[in-house]
């Protein structure tokens, strides 16, 4: 006889988490299931841990722009201490303590592989062997996150590239690495290792100019950084064939050009995680992504009872949102009026490069092409805060303005530490705030937030 819940969540991820933290304190009985670490993909091989690896070399650079304390810089970045420390901030690749907080929210946990096997009916390949049988009384929410893509590329299943997972969690330093792919695990990935000692390349078909997601000058200004470290970006390329032999990988780009190294890192994105799930026999088909609306309902099932949230729905693949999404989807299986609307409006996101690119909302090219009547400022960063913290500071900061509601709707940061910048921004944009009424919220001086005063003065107020 099936089990029941009051909400089955397939996929014990940060989404998942945030779902069972909403629907179990709120009286409703629930259960996470999860194949692999309780805490995903965050925890374990990515957000957190890259981060691990990134955060010492920033703040050796931060250190050695202060004149009065360059001079006792003289050391370098501890490879050693560097790989213990990103593995302590995966526990190891234990989860245990995300365990102990499932049963602090009085959430059970399985550990298997789940599939739907009817409406509200989900079957449980169990790790430790046998099946179970569960069912929903309320809702079934799938947060099973996303996996690498792996490009059509010619013999590219003969070199055993490195996932993001690999590279993420590597224990030793490869002498030299191609990365493809420009995005923000790219760039980390390249930026990371390059200061551990790596000889690293990247490799991305955008060019500098025609990111998707980032302004051009943003672009620039890395491309400037990653050349003063020796990192090299290849904008407006692409591999056509790769191959391995003793001296390591060759690969060979479209305009000719061969690069040898020793490993291949593949960041080209990733796909949301909907294959062996069971969808079939809810009358779906395993696609890209789940359509949802935004109470996070899948699409075409009848009954309302079927949530999607975080990177399996394709909404906006990031962790914070991902959350943000379960909040909403745990209030809405409790009855709440919710919706997630800031997916549509005010996307952020960091990367955690140095220095740091924080984005949020529109770029000016996305904004033109949904036919909004913008203006865009874009400034450097000439304010005091920057000033003091030294020498040779790169950074940059671009606005655009809806100029018929005379509101933000993007904005660009690029600097040190420019994520903490960020949240205002997006204050701003969610809460649609008039810049008249901008001019009035004064930034302490001297800190890096002046660069909003010199934007209104620079628009006209």
């Amino acid at each position: 006889m099936a089990i029941e819940y009051d909400v089955i969540i397939i996929g014990g991820g940060a989404a998942g988490e945030n779902v069972a933290g909403r629907t179990s304190p709120g009286g409703l009985t629930t259960v996470i299931i999860e194949s692999e670490l309780v805490g995903g993909e965050c925890s374990y091989w990515a957000c957190m841990p890259s981060k691990a690896l990134l955060r010492p070399a920033e703040a050796l650079a931060a250190a050695r722009a202060v004149p009065a304390i360059s001079d006792a810089i003289t050391g370098t970045v501890d490879v050693g201490k560097t790989l213990r420390s990103r593995n302590a901030f995966a526990n190891g690749w234990n989860d245990y303590w995300q365990v102990k907080w499932v049963e602090s929210v009085n959430a059970d946990l399985v550990r298997g592989h789940a599939r739907l096997t009817g409406p509200r009916a989900v079957s449980v390949d169990l790790a430790e062997g046998g099946t179970l049988d569960l069912v929903a009384r309320k809702a079934v929410v799938l947060a099973t996150g996303s996996s690498p893509i792996v490009p059509a590329i010619d013999g590219i299943a003969d070199v055993s590239p490195l996932g993001s997972r690999d590279i993420v969690v590597r224990q030793d330093v490869p002498k030299s690495l191609v990365i493809l792919g420009g995005g923000a695990v790219g760039l980390e990935m390249a930026e990371a290792w390059n200061s551990l000692g790596a000889q690293v390349t990247v490799v991305t078909h955008s060019t500098l100019d025609d990111s998707r997601r980032v302004e051009p000058f943003a672009m620039h200004i890395i491309d400037e950084a990653f050349q003063a470290k020796g990192i090299h970006l290849k904008a407006g390329c692409a591999i056509i064939s790769v191959s391995r032999d003793a001296t390591g990988v060759t690969v060979v780009l479209d305009n000719g050009e061969r690069i040898i190294a020793a490993e291949l890192v593949l960041a080209v994105g990733r796909q949301p995680n909907t294959a062996d799930l069971g969808l079939e026999a809810v009358g779906l088909k395993p696609s890209a992504a789940l359509g949802v609306n935004d109470a996070l309902q899948v699409s075409g099932v009848d009954g309302g009872w079927l949530y999607a949230v975080g990177d399996v729905n394709g909404r906006a693949m990031m962790t914070h949102q991902g959350k943000y999404q379960a909040r909403q989807a745990g209030d809405h299986i409790l009855g709440k009026g919710t919706s997630a609307w800031a997916d549509h409006v005010a996307v952020p996101g960091v990367i955690f490069t140095d220095p740091q690119i924080a984005t949020v909302g529109l770029t000016e090219n996305a904004a033109v092409a949904k036919g909004l009547n913008i203006r865009a400022i874009e400034l450097g960063l000439n304010v005091g805060g920057v000033s003091l913290r030294g020498r040779g500071i790169r950074g940059g900061a671009k606005w655009i303005v809806d100029e018929d509601r005379h509101v933000l709707v993007g904005v660009t940061l690029v600097g040190p530490e420019a994520g903490e910048l960020l949240h205002a921004a997006t204050i701003a944009i969610v809460g649609q705030v008039p810049l008249e009424t901008l001019w009035h919220a004064v930034p302490a001086y001297p800190t890096m937030s002046e660069i909003w005063l010199r934007f209104l003065e620079a628009y006209g107020l």
